[in-house]
């Protein structure tokens, strides 16, 4: 096999790959789906309440502290593994700047915390 074509076997690997997985995941479903549904099993389940009761209910605040919390940490997640790999290429500038956002994270999970965020009685 000549070099150049050596070269994209990786390439072709990882679109065979990707595609064997697309088209098992769109073959799954038709293969464990439910044959005789229940009313009770198929119903929609979500945060504990019927799918389709009044949209004006009350809703309990800790869902969306909870939501809050998880997207502040989603995002510190994403700055930080960046940020970990290029670590020798940033520098001082990027050492401090890393801990200043970590700083006001750190601020805002304290705040939330002393608020009872993370209470859930």
């Amino acid at each position: 096999m000549p070099a150049l074509l050596m070269d994209y076997l990786p390439i072709a690997v990882f679109i065979s790959v990707a595609l064997v997985i697309g088209l098992a995941l769109m073959i799954a479903p038709f293969l464990v789906a439910v044959r005789n549904p229940d009313p009770e099993k198929v119903s929609a389940y979500e945060c504990g309440f019927n799918a389709f009761d009044d949209a004006r209910m009350k809703f309990d605040v800790r869902f969306y502290l909870v939501a809050i919390l998880f997207i502040i940490f989603d995002l510190e997640v994403a700055f930080l593994f960046p940020w970990a790999v290029a670590f020798k290429e940033t520098g001082a500038f990027g050492f401090w700047s890393m801990m200043i956002f970590l700083g006001v994270l750190t601020v805002g999970f304290i705040y939330e915390w002393r608020k009872g965020a993370l209470e859930w009685d």
